[in-house]
């Protein structure tokens, strides 16, 4: 690897970065930016329509990269408290998440030959869009989850929760009561936790001498090569490579002993670790990704500062695109309502001058509004009564789903708009399949 410090910085990096603050893994000083999407609302503040004349908080979008362990991170400007204990998202609204969930279920099951006497611990279960699965096949569970409101609905499903957020602090408690886990699995989560080392610290403590902890996250290599800018939001403190993973379960004792690449939410990483001195060995898999980061530039910190323009670019030809259809009268409607789509319409200040509405499965977000823009948020029946002559899918990473629920939109003459990685328009009359 190179030495990071040798490295040619450009003077603007330098210039626009803010004061440093230390890495929440290791803590070093931070100096180099990664990029900076200007101000932006928290992604699920979601407003009321009695709210929208009200001032909105705007946080900075300004994202740092560590020099020593190569972590991408945003400083904490919003607390986890005020973005979980009332969360807007669900995901049992996404039926294509939900069916990759329960194929991790069985496969993992079969895989640790997990039984009546394991257990399985996830941490932010969200819903019970997960653990649900595991009752068929007769593994005990146990969620924990700090919002409130979607925990409730993991208990009406009968999957056993606890609503609090995980930490030393908490792992302390479950010790104490005799609980200790075979399997603790994290989907999405860690990118949403300030403390990292405590976060890693606890799961070190609750997991059995042999168990295993499965981890799932957005590549950062794919955020990095696709330009995927818009799923950096304050509620996302941290963005992961493989290498910089592997230094943080060193770190706490721990070792990845395994790791998939995935294709959801742009491009995922699904890691497995073990205690250090545990028997598992590490496969082969781990080494290739790790050279294929290498080779994609992941251990030189000239690639994560170019990313900043990267963005602006993908910002430029979005923006240069709805403004030509606009000018051709065009109608212009949005798909989904998720925390990525807030950052990409607050980005690329893209309101109701470009979006006459949007729409979302999600019940809990109809007759709201988008945080920052102020698109109006309708049920999917109102893509039906307004026959828009496109549909921008801002959740993208769901496109096949979306596109094949949606794909009727042809009977009109609608046609879809993916923004990312670059702006795609997909005619749903021209699908064969």
């Amino acid at each position: 690897m190179m030495n990071l410090h040798e490295t040619a910085v450009g003077p603007r990096s330098a210039q626009s970065a803010p004061a440093a603050s230390k890495c929440r893994l290791c803590g070093s000083d931070l100096h180099r930016t990664f990029v900076d999407l200007g101000m932006s609302p928290p992604c699920e503040s979601f407003l009321l329509a009695d709210q929208v004349d009200s001032m909105e908080a705007y946080f900075p979008l300004h994202v740092m990269v560590c020099e020593e362990c190569l972590l991408v991170q945003l400083k904490e400007y919003v607390s986890p408290d005020s973005i979980f204990t009332e969360y807007a998202y669900f995901s049992s609204f996404s039926t294509s998440w939900v069916a990759h969930a329960k194929a991790y279920c069985e496969a993992i099951t079969q895989r640790l030959s997990l039984a009546r006497d394991s257990l399985v611990i996830e941490l932010a279960s969200n819903d019970g869009y997960l653990l649900q699965h595991f009752a068929p096949l007769g593994v005990p569970v146990l969620g924990i989850e700090p919002a409130a409101n979607v925990a409730r609905a993991a208990i009406e499903k009968g999957v056993p929760t606890r609503v609090d957020f995980f930490g030393v602090r908490l792992a302390e408690t479950l010790i104490e009561e005799g609980i200790s886990a075979d399997l603790i699995i994290g989907n999405n989560v860690l990118a949403q936790v300030p403390d990292l080392n405590d976060f890693v610290a606890g799961m070190q403590m609750i997991l059995n001498p042999e168990g295993v902890i499965t981890l799932e996250f957005p590549h950062l290599e794919r955020l990095i090569a696709e330009s995927q800018f818009d799923t950096i939001y304050h509620e996302h403190f941290s963005y992961f490579s493989l290498y910089t993973i592997c230094k943080m379960a060193k770190r706490h004792g721990l070792k990845v002993i395994d790791v998939e690449e995935l294709t959801t939410h742009g491009g995922s990483l699904r890691v497995y670790l073990a205690h250090q001195d545990s028997w598992h060995g590490v496969q082969k898999k781990v080494g290739e990704i790790l050279e294929c980061e290498g080779q994609n530039g992941l251990t030189e910190i000239a690639t994560y500062e170019a990313f900043g323009e990267k963005a602006r670019r993908a910002k430029r030809d979005l923006l240069a695109f709805l403004i030509q259809e606009k000018n051709k009268g065009k109608t212009i409607c949005g798909y989904g309502a998720p925390g990525k789509g807030n950052t990409l319409l607050n980005y690329c200040a893209i309101g109701t001058d470009f979006l006459d509405f949007t729409v979302d499965r999600n019940t809990y977000k109809h007759g709201r509004f988008t945080p920052g823009m102020h698109i109006p948020i309708y049920p999917v029946a109102a893509l039906e009564a307004a026959k828009p002559d496109y549909v921008l899918i801002l959740p993208w990473n769901l496109k096949d789903e979306i596109i094949s629920q949606m794909r009727h939109i042809a009977v009109w003459g609608g046609k879809f708009i993916v923004p990312i990685p670059t702006v795609r328009v997909i005619d749903p009359r021209e699908i064969t399949s």
